[in-house]
């Protein structure tokens, strides 16, 4: 039988994992900058053949952290309600703080400044411009996307750097019980709502994957400025159509196909009805990578 969750279990779960931004970075726990940080199916640049081998571990190097979450304390009949969230942000200002310093060590250590979609206060106004529950189904979908990758792309390639594969393991203990928490709030907006709600909540899904869809194509190009720049050449026009068309792809599969196809968060949609979730299965495909 299913094990239920409950405020306060996860509120215990998530204490039992805790741990602090100096067990994982700084001092002697550095990047190899010789090794890849993320699986090949997260990049594709296997796909690129105009690139060399060392050209292909640059674009390997190009990460781009994006984190966003939110949750606030309402009054609930739940007394552990407003501790797990308030915990949640605790531990998502944790995670900030990691990639933070993080991206520090990336940007001393490549030596190439990489540009970010932005900026970021704006992307995420955009982003809570919808629904309560438009946004936890979205941010729900990302929470699960990183599991699902940690686990069945990264957590048992040995070709990875060790310290970025801790960064994501450590990160990943912490989002599942984010995951879960997210989990109990859509039920229970869902339990409260009528079918139009349901819908638009679905379509602000959509509309959600729309805006992010659309940053990754412009990340997608300021990867292409920010490979060039550390290769020290110019790719040439189709060259450079190929490079944007494949990662464009790539990272819309990584962050949207993938999510739209992860078997625990197509379980939780369950509760929005067997509707929700045939649309959002149904719409996986777009973003396949033939």
């Amino acid at each position: 039988m299913p094990e239920q969750l409950t405020y306060q279990g996860l509120l215990e779960a998530s204490r039992r994992a805790n741990w602090r931004v100096d067990d994982i970075i700084g001092g002697e726990k550095k990047l190899d900058f010789t090794k890849c940080f993320l699986p090949e199916t997260f990049v594709r640049a296997g796909s690129l053949e105009f690139l060399a081998s060392g050209e292909r571990l640059l674009l390997n190097h190009i990460i781009v952290p994006f984190m966003s979450d939110q949750a606030r304390d309402e009054p609930d009949d739940a007394p552990y309600r407003a501790p797990a969230l308030r915990n949640l942000v605790r531990e998502e200002t944790k995670h900030r703080e990691l990639f933070r310093r993080f991206l520090a060590e990336f940007d001393e250590g490549f030596g190439v400044e990489c540009g970010f979609i932005g900026p970021a206060p704006d992307i995420v106004g955009a982003f809570l411009a919808h629904s309560d529950m438009g946004v936890t189904l979205a941010v729900l979908a990302l929470e699960w996307m990183s599991q699902d990758h940690y686990v069945a792309s990264v957590k048992d390639d040995r070709s990875l750097d060790p310290q970025f594969k801790s960064l994501l393991k450590h990160h990943w203990e912490e989002e599942l019980q984010h995951a879960r928490l997210d989990e109990l709030l859509l039920k229970s907006m869902a339990a409260g709502s009528a079918p139009p709600e349901i819908d638009r909540a679905v379509d602000e899904f959509f509309a959600i994957g729309a805006l992010l869809d659309a940053g990754l194509r412009g990340q997608a190009q300021l990867d292409l400025q920010a490979f060039q720049r550390a290769a020290g050449r110019t790719l040439a026009p189709a060259e450079q159509e190929a490079f944007l068309r494949g990662q464009h792809q790539a990272l819309r599969w990584t962050f949207l196909g993938t999510t739209m196809r992860n078997a625990n968060f197509l379980d939780v949609v369950e509760c929005l009805g067997a509707a929700a979730r045939e649309r959002l299965e149904a719409a996986a495909g777009a973003f396949a990578i033939n």
